[in-house]
């Protein structure tokens, strides 16, 4: 009878600290896409010009962003042929919209593309390592990579960007290490950290890193809207997806 209570009280533990990190932002990252905008928007502050999407997949964050702010420039990286196509044909009539058919990271040149099936949100840089779920990760093809400071410098005439928003899988450092000098020129940046970090062993700590050198504050994005996070916890390294905002200090100052 004992045991029997000390395991309920247990499953009822496990089901409020479920729901409480939840609450937190912790694991609030799939299906998400409208509170994401609503939020990047609110704490940019201002409506935006320009805008970039890295890892547009089939565009729905990129349709978000043109419904909410009709008339924005929009620039879209994608390095998968087939969601290349789909967003070729979903954008066809927006002429703001410029899209690349090419993954980012810290050097460029060609890399192999791993994924559980063709078009998969799931895509990654990274052959990721999900066995215990059955899922396979097999080569899909080769892709161009570029680094994103060579077009920011070529085809965006080193503007100021208003909202970045990278989801690539666990190559977001690599990503934001190719922005070279491009970062101290971007507002508002959303990220998206979890399980695909594993793979690429890049640790919570090393983007807060990133961003605090640089000259960000960092927000988690909430059920309830969004959280500051004042300083790095340890507590932070949890490996479920969770969508964080970078916010910048210091540009248009």
């Amino acid at each position: 009878m004992r045991f029997s209570l000390a395991r309920f009280f247990y499953k009822l533990c496990v089901s409020v600290e479920k729901r409480m990190t939840y609450l937190c932002g912790k694991g609030y990252g799939a299906a998400t896409i409208v509170q994401e905008v609503r939020m990047v928007s609110s704490l940019l502050g201002r409506r935006p010009r320009l805008a970039v999407d890295i890892g547009g997949n089939i565009g729905d964050y990129s349709a978000e962003l043109l419904r909410v702010f009709p008339g924005i420039e929009l620039h879209v990286f994608e390095p998968a042929t087939s969601n290349a196509n789909r967003l070729r044909a979903r954008f066809a009539a927006q002429e703001q919209v410029s899209l690349q058919q090419a993954a980012l990271s810290d050097v460029a040149g060609r890399m192999t593309l791993f994924a559980d099936q063709d078009g998969s949100a799931l895509a990654s840089l990274a052959q990721r390592q999900r066995g215990r779920l059955n899922v396979r990760f097999d080569p899909m093809e080769e892709v161009e990579v570029r680094r994103f400071d060579t077009y920011w410098k070529q085809s965006l005439s080193s503007r100021v960007i208003d909202i970045v928003k990278i989801d690539v899988e666990g190559y977001e450092l690599m990503v934001l290490r190719g922005f070279g000098e491009a970062i101290r020129n971007v507002r508002v940046l959303q990220f998206e950290f979890g399980g695909t970090n594993i793979d690429t062993k890049v640790f919570f700590r090393d983007l807060w890193g990133f961003f605090e050198k640089a000259g960000f504050d960092l927000y988690r994005i909430t059920p309830l809207g969004v959280m500051r996070i004042e300083h790095y916890q340890e507590r932070d390294e949890l490996f479920i997806i969770t969508n964080f905002i970078a916010v910048n200090r210091n540009v248009g100052a």
